[in-house]
């Protein structure tokens, strides 16, 4: 068995956020989703948990939620096919009331390209693709 990456990500409207990440490609597992979570898949490997603020507080006890508009707390990268693939994931996020940029490290495009994507709730995502 292959190891499994579940991302959990606080959103303040569950179903706003499933259609944004199905917008991406991610697929919608409803065998693990309920009224406060959404499973998110992007493939067998990798899935992003969408729950609500109320939920999301369960699981850090007193700490607060982030507002990640203002404040990161985490960046999660995932490696995609092409830099064409990533253009298009982030073209797609703002699209859907994301939003993406591009951070020049001085590493030439034929070698590695990847994006900044914001979901509406400013989680981010970095799609990347490197010739490897």
């Amino acid at each position: 068995m292959s190891t499994m990456v579940f991302v959990n990500f606080p959103v303040s409207d569950l179903s706003r956020s499933v259609e944004f990440y199905q917008q991406l490609g991610f697929t919608q597992n409803k065998e693990f989703s309920t009224e406060e979570t959404s499973s998110m898949v992007w493939d067998d490997n990798f899935w992003i948990m969408l729950l609500t603020h109320d939920f999301y507080q369960k699981f850090i006890k007193d700490k607060t939620i982030a507002d990640t508009r203002t404040t990161s707390g985490a960046l999660i990268a995932f490696s995609m096919e092409s830099a064409e693939a990533v253009k298009k994931f982030g073209e797609t996020a703002k699209k859907n009331g994301g939003d993406f940029f591009h951070v020049d490290m001085g590493i030439p495009e034929s070698q590695m390209y990847g994006l900044e994507v914001l979901d509406p709730d400013g989680n981010t995502l970095e799609p990347n693709w490197m010739a490897i």
